[in-house]
């Protein structure tokens, strides 16, 4: 079976790797400040309690943001390539970065995607909180350099959603992902194996859900449940624990979901490792190496 990864675009799209600075716009969330929830959803920990609650004025300039997060990054850039020729993705991925005000936002996005470094500015967001003008103003991005809308999906199954504290029903995104392909953007769809209560065929027909949409999705991005310390989901699971998969079932699952996804479809994730300190299961995550190279072995297998 051939997949078509994230990594094999971006090298033949850019003749080169190019890497991701992960970033903050200053953003809460709905499911935060009481619009709809203040705990978030029941896996999100807390850990980033202290920032959403800052104002946008305590926020450290995107300049510095991205200074730093190059200067992480490019530890693993060959030193022969000079810095004029690095290239970055910006990712906007706490939170929700289209929750806030949108010329405020408009004009944060649009000083990152000038920059001549960013050739991709990727936007992690809820289909709720995307309204009339901050597509618009997606739109008008678009126009600049590529936009991608990256959708906190997780599951098809709103039973699955409320037990999670999702905030919004299925319908919010089918709507959501319809008129941001309408708007001509790219759309990555967030998927999480192994919430409770569901089933292999609950997961299964989240992905064959996905796979049946038109416009197809542009990209997915797939991850084991993490439980981590100051979540919902910790607390729950310490009073009720719920089975969770073995290495070996997650890796066999992501190959039964990666032969649904339709041809051309990227691939931008199969799987994640939580920060080690707040990680509370399944501690396997935290081999990443490990988990990809048995995928690769099952993916060449399929």
């Amino acid at each position: 079976m051939k997949i078509y990864t994230l990594s094999d675009y971006l090298k033949k799209q850019y003749g080169k790797k190019i890497y991701k600075l992960s970033l903050e716009s200053g953003c809460t969330c709905p499911n935060r400040d009481g619009r709809i929830g203040t705990g978030g959803c029941t896996f999100c920990s807390a850990g980033g309690s202290g920032e959403f609650a800052k104002s946008l004025k305590d926020i450290r300039s995107i300049d510095a943001q991205i200074a730093a997060a190059r200067a992480m990054v490019d530890r693993k850039i060959p030193a022969s390539i000079p810095a004029s020729q690095r290239k970055y993705i910006a990712y906007f991925q706490s939170y929700t970065n289209t929750y806030g005000d949108t010329e405020y936002l408009y004009k944060l996005y649009n000083s990152v995607i000038q920059r001549e470094d960013i050739v991709i500015l990727s936007i992690g967001t809820r289909p709720d909180c995307i309204d009339a003008g901050k597509l618009a103003m997606l739109q008008k991005l678009n126009e600049i350099k590529p936009v991608w809308v990256e959708l906190g999906l997780q599951t098809i199954h709103d039973r699955t959603a409320e037990r999670i504290h999702r905030g919004y029903p299925t319908s919010v995104f089918t709507d959501c992902y319809r008129r941001l392909k309408e708007a001509g953007l790219t759309v990555i769809v967030h998927v999480i194996l192994g919430l409770p209560g569901e089933s292999r065929e609950d997961m299964l027909s989240t992905v064959r859900f996905l796979s049946s949409l038109q416009p197809q999705i542009d990209g997915i991005k797939l991850q084991m449940l993490n439980i981590l310390k100051g979540s919902e989901l910790a607390d729950e699971y310490k009073q009720h624990p719920f089975p969770q998969m073995t290495m070996e079932e997650y890796c066999d699952l992501v190959v039964e979901c990666l032969k649904l996804l339709p041809e051309g479809t990227l691939v931008h994730r199969m799987t994640g490792d939580g920060p080690r300190n707040l990680l509370i299961s399944p501690r396997w995550v935290t081999d990443k190496k490990r988990v990809i190279n048995l995928l690769r072995l099952k993916i060449a297998h399929a």
